[in-house]
């Protein structure tokens, strides 16, 4: 028991009982499943971007354009699917200009030896403004086929078919970081790139892989937004990076690289919802939702800094 307190995760594990208890006080609706299921598709985009920010994350770096890329990876593909693309080749086309998204970024911060924080501000302000560009104030409406993925349900379950997707991302992702050779070079290269570099690990492909799991990541968001909403607009997504940056350092991930987990990342996710749901049953407004996981960052930020030991997995 004192060894499953001391690991990352267990601070995010006694906050998501917390808010469930919270939530649960707020209304009397909070805890009805249908109601939470049906609720959880507005924080499934939120989710798949964390997880690629939890790659970028413990490499030591930070992707402040993954909400700029989720808005112009949806713009790209209404685009391709106004000018008649195929409905079946949307998803493999907004993953797959998602990660050339990560590509660049990766090649920029690792080939250029420049600061990741400034590289994606900046890249933030350019993938946003080149969507701005391609959609121009109005939405473009998304067909019907594709549209109707985004608030499906499995098998006449109140399950979304988004919420699967995330878990078997998650999944998949645990397995990627936590049992592969690709995994324990992105942790050392978090840890100590001058030393990893010593021991072989080819540092640069490894950062420039971090940020393409996580423009891939951001691709599949974008498709979920534009799905779960039957549109694409520019500035949707705005405030994504503040979430997924929250959900992988609540979760256990140090600021500075070389810890983390996904499962850390799925609970400290489960704590934003359950927290944001339960101040929307409260009708708590949006700028206090904002204050409320701002406050909750700086929080996890500093608690890490002060316990957190380095090499977590999951």
């Amino acid at each position: 028991m004192i060894r499953v307190l001391h690991r990352a995760e267990a601070i995010p594990a006694v906050l998501l009982v917390l808010a469930i208890a919270a939530g649960a006080m707020l209304s009397p609706y909070f805890l009805d499943t249908g109601y939470l299921l049906g609720s959880s598709r507005i924080y499934v985009e939120t989710g798949l971007v964390s997880l690629g920010m939890t790659f970028v994350i413990v490499s030591g770096n930070i992707d402040l354009s993954v909400g700029s890329s989720v808005a112009l990876t949806a713009g790209v593909v209404a685009k391709l699917l106004s000018i008649g693309m195929p409905v079946g080749w949307a998803w493999p086309a907004g993953i797959a200009f998602g990660a050339l998204l990560g590509v660049f970024n990766g090649i920029v911060v690792s080939k250029l030896r420049l600061s990741s924080v400034l590289v994606t501000l900046a890249t933030m302000a350019i993938y946003r403004g080149v969507a701005e560009v391609l959609l121009g104030p109005a939405s473009i409406r998304l067909p019907t086929d594709f549209a109707s993925f985004g608030n499906a349900t499995a098998f006449g379950t109140p399950v979304p078919y988004s919420l699967i997707l995330l878990a078997l991302m998650a999944a998949a992702s645990a397995v990627l970081l936590g049992r592969t050779v690709l995994g324990r070079w992105i942790y050392s290269v978090g840890t100590n790139e001058r030393a990893a570099v010593f021991s072989g690990v080819p540092s640069g492909r490894v950062v420039t892989l971090s940020f393409i799991l996580s423009g891939a990541f951001a691709g599949m968001g974008g498709l979920l937004v534009a799905a779960r909403l039957g549109v694409a607009r520019f500035d949707s997504a705005k405030g994504m990076e503040l979430d997924a940056i929250t959900a992988v350092v609540l979760g256990g991930a140090s600021i500075f690289g070389g810890s983390g987990s996904i499962l850390g990342t799925a609970l400290a996710l489960l704590v934003l919802a359950v927290l944001r749901i339960g101040m929307g049953v409260a009708n708590v407004t949006q700028e206090y939702q904002l204050a409320v996981i701002g406050t909750l960052l700086v929080v996890a930020v500093a608690v890490g800094a002060i316990f957190q030991r380095p090499g977590s997995t999951d």
